[in-house]
């Protein structure tokens, strides 16, 4: 493996009843706070009450800023950051999901800088400072409560752009199994399919001597497959509510990819779909990472072997390596379409009319793309086409 340094500055706060965390994490900060929230569900589900009252308990001057889109715009991040600097806000708290937090995420570094916050999600400026946030996890999926990425849109110019910073970790995440129990059906499905999708993105790497890693990566994966139809069946259960919860931070919270450096060419991809078409994450995951994998699969054929039998079961007995890697594969699509992922675009009424403006983006940055095998935009629109 490579020399790495890890440090992660998030202080997590996991379980049931740890909303009462509030009272002593937020006053270190300040009392100056916005709220962020989407689309408000936590008013239905009284997690914004509670949330409120702890805030009331410590005398907290609150202010609110609704409607964090899924795919979260960068005119709703200006939004808050009007609020902030108007304000004198001290310190923001995210409540929900990992769209509410890559929202807030650019609300606080933009509120400490004099640069249009698209100027930094798109790299052109970077952040110098921000301000510190908390976050309060509603649905189990995208890791951003521990760990400094962010994922932003600008629905005006059909861009979608990850970036992160040294100063956009969250101080404190509130993980409370029992928020996430309201869900929709679907976004659990989704949360699930984007936790195993980040697992996978560390995965397929070429750095030797990561035997420690592999089996993190694997153990979650087969954690994942293991729990997701019994929570389907059960959705109010604390037990697996609280494994899937647990699963997703562990994923992208820099754990699983010490030493070495994953692919992530699949959420370029999404990234691109979603930038155009305002499709679910999860949902755009579930139909591209097959068909990336099955793109790749020469590039490390044992790579792919390894998985299909040590996560998915396949039994290589008198089978080439190549039909073992296959196999995987195919369970690993199986297995979402069985909890009920999507498996190809027209499902989000997609076809090949949008595919050459799709394959573009995934190259707007760079020409090549993915660190387990460098794509360019023929690539893209080949797993775009397998995907329609």
């Amino acid at each position: 493996m490579n020399n790495f340094t890890y440090h992660n500055p998030t202080k997590l706060i996991f379980g049931k009843g740890q909303l009462e965390a509030l009272t002593t994490e937020v006053p270190v900060y300040g009392k100056k706070v916005l709220i962020v929230y989407g689309g408000g569900s936590i008013k239905r589900n009284g997690i914004y009450d509670n949330v409120v009252e702890k805030l009331n308990e410590i005398g907290a001057e609150v202010h609110e800023l609704s409607g964090v889109e899924p795919n979260p715009r960068v005119t709703t991040a200006r939004a808050g950051i009007e609020i902030c600097k108007k304000e004198g806000i001290e310190f923001l708290l995210a409540v929900g999901g990992g769209s509410t937090i890559d929202c807030t995420k650019a609300i606080a570094a933009g509120a400490k800088s004099d640069a249009d916050i698209w100027d930094i999600v798109t790299k052109k400026v970077e952040a110098e400072d921000a301000l510190p946030f908390g976050t309060v996890l509603t649905i189990a999926a995208t890791g951003s409560e521990m760990n400094r990425g962010s994922v932003i849109t600008n629905w005006e110019l059909n861009e979608k752009h990850g970036w992160g910073s040294p100063h956009t970790s969250p101080k404190f995440s509130i993980l409370d199994p029992t928020h996430t129990m309201s869900l929709p059906r679907e976004q659990t499905v989704y949360g699930m399919v984007d936790i195993m999708s980040h697992v996978l993105e560390h995965y397929f790497h070429h750095t030797s001597n990561t035997p420690i890693q592999d089996r993190f990566c694997e153990g979650i994966l087969r954690t994942v497959i293991e729990t997701a139809p019994k929570l389907l069946d059960d959705p109010e259960n604390y037990e697996y509510r609280e494994t899937i919860m647990l699963s997703g931070t562990l994923a992208l919270n820099d754990m699983l990819n010490m030493g070495y450096q994953g692919d992530w060419a699949t959420h370029n991809l999404e990234h691109a779909v979603s930038a155009v078409h305002d499709i679910p994450h999860g949902g755009g995951l579930a139909i591209l990472f097959p068909n990336w994998m099955t793109h790749v699969l020469d590039e490390n054929i044992a790579r792919f072997k390894q998985l299909a039998v040590r996560v998915f079961d396949v039994v290589p007995n008198g089978k080439a390596d190549r039909d073992i890697a296959e196999e995987g594969i195919m369970k690993l699509r199986e297995f979402w379409t069985s909890i009920g992922a999507p498996d190809k675009l027209a499902d989000y009424d997609i076809d090949e009319s949008t595919v050459e403006t799709m394959a573009g983006k995934t190259v707007q940055v760079r020409e090549e793309y993915g660190n387990f095998k460098k794509l360019n935009k023929e690539d893209s629109k080949e797993i775009y086409q397998a995907s329609l």
